[in-house]
């Protein structure tokens, strides 16, 4: 295996920078669903942090969104806003991310006699309610706003975590979101094209590797892998789920094992050299704005007297 790494060479490096063109899209929908008041490279950026989080970082699923959330505030102020957008998007990717698996089990079936293609299609046909009854609750509204009296009556009205948070108008800032099918459609169209893309990372990791593989088989394994990953979203980063699918479904379409598990190294080698300087620009990024804030000078209400002089001058004018 290290023989065959050494074969592939530097050029397997190239994967860690080609990985920005699926966040590319993927925070293009991000864009939309903001109504673009916050600039794509910047949302870019957030979506290289929060894949780290998520992947690098022991937490279970959604600490990448709420560290989303807290930076994009730092360009678009309004906390319901952008969590109604972080929100909506989660529900996007979970559709997303259910069509990309059938187009894989789809492929997985079509090129190769194994049978294992029917199990796994036969978990994504038992797990497809969830994401329907995602939808549904968001559509019927105010479950936002039930949870803060929820926990009104439970903490007290003027606990701290409840300072700043307004579950009606979040209920509200979501449904309306949700009542744009044309934007939800976009953002759908926009995030499936960064899955199709992210594929191609395994296509060319093969070829590299010695042994290619068709795009469909490349958009297969990638659709199946994704899936198993996200049914087991509490192991965190997936570290073992992801490895195991991926020799196992390489090994489907012919490749041998060798050559399989040097793929999934390199996938997870490229996820954590991508991560880390993703996760090392976000500390920087805080240290900066830490500093700044601790450098600026004290505001000066200047306002008050200004309105003094002014009334001091009415005065003397009137004498």
């Amino acid at each position: 295996m290290s023989q065959m790494l050494a074969r592939a060479g530097y050029a397997l490096l190239w994967l860690v920078p080609f990985h920005a063109l699926p966040l590319l899209l993927d925070a293009y929908a991000w864009h939309l669903l903001l109504d673009k008041r916050s600039s794509l490279p910047f949302l870019w950026w957030i979506a290289t942090v929060r894949e780290a989080v998520n992947r690098l970082l022991p937490v279970v699923g959604i600490g990448g969104e709420l560290v989303g959330i807290r930076l994009a505030r730092w360009q678009v102020p309004d906390a319901s806003r952008v969590t109604a957008s972080v929100i909506v998007e989660v529900l996007v990717t979970i559709v997303v991310q259910y069509a990309f698996a059938a187009l894989g089990l789809v492929l997985l079936l079509a090129t190769t006699d194994n049978m294992g293609g029917g199990t796994i299609g036969l978990a994504l046909l038992l797990t497809l309610p969830l994401p329907v009854l995602g939808v549904v609750l968001m559509r019927r509204g105010g479950i936002f706003h039930a949870i803060e009296r929820f926990a009104g009556r439970l903490l007290g009205d003027s606990h701290r975590l409840l300072q700043g948070v307004d579950g009606k108008r979040l209920d509200a800032d979501i449904d309306g979101l949700m009542s744009r099918t044309g934007l939800l459609f976009s953002a759908f169209f926009w995030q499936l094209g960064g899955y199709v893309l992210g594929a191609l990372e395994i296509y060319w990791a093969l070829a590299l590797l010695g042994h290619p593989v068709s795009i469909g088989g490349a958009i297969a394994i990638e659709a199946m892998t994704q899936a198993v990953r996200h049914a087991a979203f509490m192991v965190p980063g997936g570290l073992g789920v992801q490895e195991a699918t991926v020799v196992l479904l390489a090994q489907m379409f012919g490749v041998d094992r060798e050559t399989a598990l040097s793929l999934a190294l390199v996938k997870r080698g490229r996820e954590v050299l991508f991560g880390c300087l993703a996760l090392g620009s976000w500390q920087l990024a805080e240290l900066v704005r830490t500093r700044r804030r601790v450098g600026a000078p004290p505001a000066v209400p200047r306002a008050p007297q200004a309105q003094r002089r002014v009334a001091e001058t009415e005065t003397e004018t009137m004498h």
